[in-house]
């Protein structure tokens, strides 16, 4: 072979790791459904079993041809705010040459498929939330909303490497801490104060009842199976060149090594932290979740006992964050505002205490500073929380936002035709209506 043919070779065995590595990437964070399925069901009384399941299915199947019609265009599109750079979007719209078996783009694909897997998350964060009483329909409608618009934007803004937020204010959440987890947590609070709480959670005189799901070994399973997804999500935050050095989502230098660490270690302190508080395996799988997002704006940078501290904190922050939500009147059924927006600001806000002065990518990119991550936190909670309350109150005006008082007391799966466990008395009761 020539040298020229030698060189053509490399490059195509490059393009292809990229390929296969990105596949494996979205095929891993699928688990991360499968894992919410399980934790959502198990979760929900036995008589809201199969709509709790239903919904995670639902919003994963709209959520894919939305994002391909919209979503990748709004990436492109608004990186510098709320004017659309149409040139840079013509690569996201539906008839670009892009979006399609285009032989000389091997790459689009593949990153699309990455970020419709990050949108699918981002409903299923919101969907646990609101299990037991919203009606399918509406949530389908605000899960497009969070998960096709929202996020996406901020997405544009925070990770995109021309984000006005990343080069105005040098704002890192490499595994999205923010972008994704602070969003979907206060786009679900702003549906939560519109769905109002499930029947019976709240007493005449304030005080909180404690409404258990109908199985404790599948919702900690479910979890498990999220973690398991979450690898595959943190290297999709990941740029892979072929060139022997990675690199994050803004193109700074990074290894697999960091990522391996520090996701380890504040998965770890986040366990152990809200084993502390409550010794409930519940609080502790979710106090794992929590850990991780706690550290994920800077798993690249961040020394792993340090991850570890971070995620102590963070599974603290959860039963003590849920427990603020209920004194208020917010019945959030499985945690999701705390584990995932609260734990989400914790991330953020400790990237720009404990990494502020570290150097960015190129000079004319801020250092990470806390102004700047305060900045970027601020921004994450209104672009959450803002469409999240404005969709679910015109969907409450409407009355198409919550389920009756007779269906919720029936069970939500009296609109599903089948029952879940056909062998209980619960499955006597089913209708088809």
């Amino acid at each position: 072979m020539t040298e020229e043919e030698i060189r053509a070779a490399i490059e195509m065995t490059t393009t292809i790791n990229m390929e296969v590595y990105y596949w494996w990437c979205i095929a891993i964070m699928i688990a991360i459904h499968a894992g919410f399925l399980m934790y959502e069901m198990g979760a929900s009384r036995v008589q809201n079993v199969l709509a709790s399941g239903c919904k995670n299915i639902l919003a994963f199947a709209f959520i894919i041809p939305t994002f391909f019609m919209f979503g990748w265009w709004i990436y492109l599109a608004f990186p510098s705010g709320f004017v659309p750079d149409l040139e840079a979007g013509a690569a996201g719209v539906p008839w670009s040459d892009s979006m399609g078996p285009n032989l000389t783009d091997n790459a689009t694909g593949v990153f699309w498929g990455a970020f419709v897997l990050f949108s699918a998350t981002t409903a299923s964060i919101m969907s646990g939330s609101v299990i037991e009483r919203i009606r399918i329909g509406a949530f389908i409608i605000l899960a497009v909303v969070l998960g096709s618009v929202a996020w996406i934007l901020a997405a544009s803004w925070g990770w995109h490497p021309d984000g006005w937020l990343v080069t105005e204010f040098g704002y890192h959440d490499v595994g999205a801490a923010g972008v994704v987890h602070i969003i979907s947590g206060f786009f679900a609070l702003g549906v939560l104060i519109n769905l109002g709480p499930r029947l019976g959670k709240f007493g005449p005189n304030r005080e909180v009842n404690d409404i258990r799901g109908h199985s404790m070994p599948m919702a900690i399973s479910g979890l498990m199976i999220i973690i398991i997804g979450f690898f595959g999500f943190l290297g999709g935050c990941l740029i892979y060149g072929g060139t022997g050095q990675w690199v994050n989502i803004y193109g700074g230098p990074v290894t697999l090594s960091a990522f391996a660490f520090n996701t380890l270690m504040s998965f770890a302190g986040g366990i152990i932290g809200a084993y502390a508080l409550t010794r409930d395996p519940f609080w502790m799988m979710s106090g794992a979740l929590g850990g991780i997002f706690a550290a994920a704006a800077g798993l690249d940078i961040y020394y792993p006992p340090l991850a570890f501290a971070l995620g102590f904190v963070g599974g603290m922050i959860i039963p003590i964050g849920q427990r603020f939500l209920e004194k208020i009147g917010i019945d959030d059924a499985v945690g999701a505002v705390s584990v995932h927006g609260f734990c989400g600001i914790w991330g953020v806000l400790a990237c720009g205490i404990f990494l502020g002065g570290y150097p960015a990518v190129s000079e004319s990119i801020p250092a990470i500073s806390f102004t700047g991550q305060l900045v970027g936190c601020v921004v994450m909670i209104l672009i959450g929380f803002v469409p999240g309350y404005v969709i679910s109150l015109v969907l409450r005006l409407l009355g198409i936002l919550r389920a009756s008082d007779e269906l919720q007391e029936l069970g939500m799966d009296m609109e599903i035709p089948s029952p879940a466990y056909p062998e209980t008395i619960t499955s006597k009761l089913h209708w088809h209506g």
